[in-house]
């Protein structure tokens, strides 16, 4: 057995269920490998592509996720979805083919291009130790929640790979799931937070300080009257917990963008904490007098650059990773440990009203979500206003929905108007802050959810980025909902540098028929002009679903959205 198959087989033993990629002759026998032992592998049409999708199924699955391409040109095209991916700490190992001869035209230095986006370069060298190096490529991804980039050379590929070895050498001790909590949070999108997830131990027994840690900050749930729980991505697996502590100490709920929907349901829930928080979840997190993170690095996003923070709030952080506590705003106190575990803990003694009242609960239930406040209606002129669209969309489409939206001027909309229903419906790969991730994200999503309607939010500058996967769309049978919201323009740079007089020429596009381009992939295609063009998706939603939809939703581009204002207080 050749190098390259010993690493394929290697990986499927340890428990990879998926891998998605390009594949060209540097990586042609590791992915056959995977393959012929029963990973699954989804072909893209671009690395980059393959490297979201493979993201977003890893933080849907909670699954280490291989990511196989090309050596030189392959890995470079993979680079912006390996930065969202390491940015976010979502535990992947991707498979580089590696020309080490300076002489090739493949050649460049694969180490220093990955490490520069903040993922782990690792390499085979030896072909005697090559399953004992994937194994460790596949713990530091697992365990330490990272981005590990294994470069694989195309003359160690190709030689007799040493014995297996012992059992111990074959598989890693325990299969290759990471944590109910998936990966940290990103630190890039509005509402997002950079925190960290639960890991495959306990943290809860780590150590003796954890725990008086956690009694200091029992003794301020203690005196606060006001408390807010803000839950990132860290504390996706812990609603129980945290609900439980919640009702004994009268806290509400909210959380950041990437853990939207986990409280979904509970009456004391806020939705999203940051740039899409609703009126009176900024102002009831506002008024907080202690305000705590669970999984969930409170940055800017998540506290609209600190001003839902509260005069004379106090701050607490718990999570495993203490170097969170404090980075973003200021932290009265730190607990390291298991967000389930610590909230586990403190889950005793008498129960208090809290923050919580009737006459709040009514307040939450008439005005806690966007399709509560009023707004004018401003669709006309063959364009529709994206609220109309959004919340029109909300109405049509299956409550088991995946919502995956891309970045933009749009992407509030979706991520605001667009309810689901728990927080394995939203997937949002944000932490680049780049555009044209979103219909492969939405892709990686479905792969991991079948069961559930897969959404894509784009805007028509990410749409034409990513436009090539709408063929992986149709390959695979996803019946997928793609909605672009075209304003013919990057949105964001109309509306940030329009006012100070700039030329915008550059930044604004003639009409083109995406309703016309989705249906030469082989998609199901309407074109949304005004409420009454939505006719068209209901009639896709009666069946036989089996194309994918996209609708060319041509939306007003009068408006700026306050969000994006947000992003660029934070260039």
């Amino acid at each position: 057995m050749i190098v390259a198959e010993a690493v394929g087989a290697t990986l499927a033993a340890a428990g990879v269920r998926a891998a998605f990629g390009v594949v060209g002759s540097g990586n042609f026998h590791v992915t056959n490998a995977l393959a012929g032992r029963g990973v699954r592998f989804v072909a893209a049409r671009h690395e980059g592509g393959a490297a979201t999708m493979a993201d977003a199924y890893a933080r849907m699955t909670g699954e280490v996720t291989v990511v196989s391409v090309h050596q030189g040109p392959g890995l470079t095209n993979a680079i912006t979805g390996i930065a969202e991916a390491a940015k976010s700490r979502t535990p992947l190992v991707v498979l580089a083919g590696e020309a080490t001869d300076a002489r090739s035209n493949f050649h460049i230095d694969q180490d220093a291009a990955v490490r520069a986006v903040g993922a782990v370069p690792m390499r085979i060298t030896d072909p005697a130790t090559a399953r004992q190096t994937t194994l460790e490529a596949f713990r530091v991804a697992r365990d330490e929640r990272r981005t590990v980039v294994l470069n694989l050379p195309l003359d160690v590929q190709a030689a007799e790979a040493g014995p297996a070895g012992e059992p111990s050498d074959q598989a890693p001790a325990t299969s290759g799931t990471f944590g109910a909590s998936n990966a940290a949070d990103g630190v890039g999108g509005p509402g997002a937070s950079g925190a960290s997830s639960a890991s495959t131990t306990s943290p809860s027994a780590a150590s003796g300080v954890a725990m008086a840690e956690a009694e200091g900050l029992r003794r301020l749930l203690d005196e606060a009257e006001r408390p807010v729980f803000v839950a990132g991505r860290g504390a996706r697996h812990a609603r129980r917990e945290l609900e439980e502590l919640a009702g004994r100490t009268g806290a509400l709920l909210a959380t950041s963008a990437v853990a939207k929907g986990l409280f979904r349901g509970s009456p004391w829930d806020l939705d999203v904490s940051g740039g899409f928080a609703t009126p009176l979840a900024a102002e009831l997190i506002r008024g907080a007098d202690l305000v705590v993170g669970w999984g969930c690095a409170l940055n800017m996003w998540t506290t609209r650059h600190g001003s839902l923070i509260g005069p004379g709030a106090k701050v607490v952080q718990v999570d495993i990773d203490p170097d969170v506590v404090g980075r973003h705003v200021p932290a009265d106190h730190g607990v390291t440990g298991d967000v389930a575990e610590v909230a586990r803990a403190l889950a005793t003694g008498p129960e208090r009203p809290g923050y919580r009242s009737p006459e709040l609960a009514l307040r939450i239930r008439e005005e806690g979500r966007w399709r509560a406040v009023p707004y004018q209606d401003e669709s006309g002129g063959g364009r529709i206003d994206p609220r109309t669209l959004t919340a029109g969309l909300d109405d049509l489409l299956p409550a088991e929905r995946i919502v995956a939206t891309d970045s933009g001027n749009f992407m509030g909309y979706p991520a605001m108007f667009l309810d689901v229903p728990d927080e394995q419906g939203f997937c949002f790969t944000q932490a680049f802050q780049a555009i044209g991730l979103g219909l492969a994200t939405a892709i990686g999503a479905a792969v991991a959810r079948p069961d559930r309607l897969p959404v894509a939010a784009l805007g028509d500058g990410g749409a034409f980025m990513g436009i090539a996967e709408l063929e992986t769309v149709v390959r695979l049978g996803l019946p997928m909902v793609v909605v672009v919201y075209d304003d013919e323009a990057y949105g964001a740079e109309v509306h940030h540098f329009g006012p100070h007089g700039h030329p915008l020429e550059t930044v604004r596009f003639p009409p083109a028929d995406l309703a016309a381009i989705a249906r030469g992939y082989g998609f199901r295609a309407v074109t949304v002009t005004g409420p009454d063009d939505l006719a068209g998706v209901a009639d896709w939603l009666k069946g036989p679903r089996d194309r994918p939809l996209l609708v060319h939703a041509k939306v007003t581009g009068d408006r700026p959205s306050w969000w994006l204002e947000e992003a660029f207080k934070g260039h």
